[in-house]
């Protein structure tokens, strides 16, 4: 059996593309900065997301039933550390950080992110500590091509 210590030891040296995951249900937002998050299907078009499930707060992307997956360049590092939980920062002092709107969802959609995919949640799983969301895109947002932020060794990377 591999030690969860060990474990996360060998996933800091996996490069991951920055991204924060949104949501709002209720009158709150709630947005979290994740790296693991890929695509599943073109058709039709859907993402997952892991998620801690540890965190109580994480509930609300179930309850609100959308998310937005938003795909951060490397002039963003800002709002990923807003997002990161380093600062301490509440969720309104998070989404301080860069210009929110909404596309289709209702889910707070990051302006100038380098892509934004905007999603209603079709299915979730948990697993371990995580729940993994998986999301129809119904909306599409891409932005200007610029070098992407990557996480890896536990810092930020620009490709």
């Amino acid at each position: 059996m591999i030690e969860p210590k060990q474990y996360r030891e060998a996933m800091a040296r996996y490069a991951g593309h920055v991204q924060v995951v949104t949501t709002a249900a209720g009158g709150k937002r709630r947005g979290v900065t994740v790296t693991a998050a890929c695509s599943v299907s073109d058709d039709p078009a859907t993402v997952l997301v892991c998620l801690n499930r540890s965190n109580p707060k994480n509930q609300i992307f179930l309850d609100s039933g959308a998310f937005a997956l938003n795909t951060l360049a490397s002039d963003q590092q800002n709002v990923a550390s807003a997002f990161s939980g380093e600062f301490g920062m509440d969720e309104d002092e998070r989404f301080e950080e860069g210009d929110w709107d909404t596309i289709e969802s209702g889910a707070p959609t990051l302006r100038g992110a380098t892509v934004t995919f905007d999603c209603r949640l079709s299915d979730y799983t948990t697993l371990g500590t995580h729940m993994v969301l998986f999301g129809e895109v119904v909306g599409l947002r891409m932005g200007d091509h610029r070098a992407a932020l990557l996480y890896m060794n536990r810092g930020y990377h620009h490709l």
